[in-house]
């Protein structure tokens, strides 16, 4: 059996819940992280290496393959899987992010946004028909619609108009996904929830992404400077207007404590640069919280980053050797700090996974909470 894409809930705690997608390129255990791959690489690592840090699925990004090398040129080549040598799944977002974070360089329509690249000031016009078109042409197992990201501090009013003017998108990417022949038949389509913190927008959101249908829905519009309270206060009833038996995805979420936060809410799947970025930064995540390898204090300690991890940085090199290779700018250390970051994530959602199927997910964040000291 290959199925396209299946999702089963194996065992729920309050809220939380664990269970499998399975998809023709391998199965996603959730709650699941998806380390980012934004260029067609998880920054200072291999992809055997991403995938032994226990990691089943991967994320790209729309815009920026589709400036470089070029969605067209990757389809030649034969996709993105093999392009970057990752055979499992892969997660692309629809370009849709880009459409806050670069809004000095675009202009939005009806139609679609027109972006000035940041490349080299190129003009480019992403619609939603054109950003499944790039997913199709990279080969995406998992597809999301192309929407509009207000900024979170908008008026109510102007906040109503981008849901509205998203959910229109998202009927258009889903029949654009739909057209895509071969593609649509092994890929899945997720749906973005908009809305910012407003109840009642997110459940208008959610009941017009219901009734165009998706394979999973993402919480879209979050993690975007609003704070975690204020993100918590929102994932109290964000994903419970979402269908119960589809995977939920928090886009761009977060630090530790945010994942577990979220699971406890009834989310499934996550993203964000954070472990990476901050791996080559010389920032470090602990189960006692964060550290930063460039103080002083580390520069003689023979230690491990952290006594409970069991990557293979953590099991081969000390604190001190760590602080030597940040403080020196060797590439060595991105490299053996970002193993470390993403396998702590993994061991995260391996943990969240197992107390939800032991009954035990309210102890297991309690005791998280009680060690996790976060900066």
């Amino acid at each position: 059996m290959n199925p396209r894409f299946e999702f089963s809930i194996h065992a729920t705690d309050g809220k939380a819940r664990t269970g499998v997608i399975k998809m023709r390129r391998g199965e996603i255990r959730t709650p699941a992280f998806m380390p980012v791959g934004t260029a067609a690489t998880v920054k200072a690592m291999k992809p055997q290496d991403v995938r032994a840090t226990g990691a089943d699925i991967i994320l790209g990004n729309t815009y920026h393959l589709m400036l470089r090398p070029g969605a067209e040129r990757v389809a030649r080549l034969g996709g993105l899987h093999k392009f970057m040598n990752w055979d499992r799944p892969i997660l692309t977002d629809s370009g849709g992010y880009q459409v806050m974070s670069l809004s000095d360089l675009r202009k939005i329509t009806e139609n679609g946004v027109t972006f000035a690249s940041h490349l080299d000031g190129s003009r480019h016009l992403l619609t939603p028909e054109r950003s499944m078109e790039i997913q199709r042409l990279l080969g995406s197992d998992i597809v999301m619609c192309f929407d509009e990201c207000p900024k979170i501090d908008q008026p109510r009013d102007v906040i109503a108009r981008s849901m509205e003017m998203s959910m229109r998108w998202a009927k258009r990417s889903r029949d654009g996904f739909d057209s895509g022949g071969e593609h649509a038949a092994n890929a899945a389509l997720f749906g973005i929830q908009q809305g910012a913190l407003d109840e009642g927008l997110r459940k208008t959101s959610a009941d017009a992404l219901i009734d165009i249908g998706f394979d999973g829905y993402a919480i879209g519009g979050l993690a975007v400077g609003e704070g975690q309270e204020a993100m918590f206060a929102t994932l109290e009833f964000a994903p419970q207007q979402l269908p119960a038996d589809r995977p939920r995805y928090l886009m761009g979420v977060g630090k530790p404590d945010d994942l577990v936060g979220a699971v406890e809410r009834g989310v499934d799947m996550f993203d964000c640069v954070l472990p990476s970025r901050s791996g080559r930064n010389g920032q470090a995540f602990t189960w006692n919280g964060p550290l930063n390898l460039r103080n002083a204090r580390h520069a003689e300690d023979n230690g491990p980053l952290d006594e409970r991890c069991k990557c293979p940085t953590c099991a081969t090199y000390s604190r001190a050797y760590l602080h030597h290779l940040v403080r020196s700018g060797e590439i060595l250390g991105s490299m053996l700090m970002t193993e470390h970051n993403i396998s702590f994530y993994q061991q995260l959602m391996q943990g969240m996974r197992d107390a939800i199927a032991e009954a035990r997910f309210a102890a297991f964040a309690a005791d998280f909470r009680r060690s996790y000291f976060r900066l």
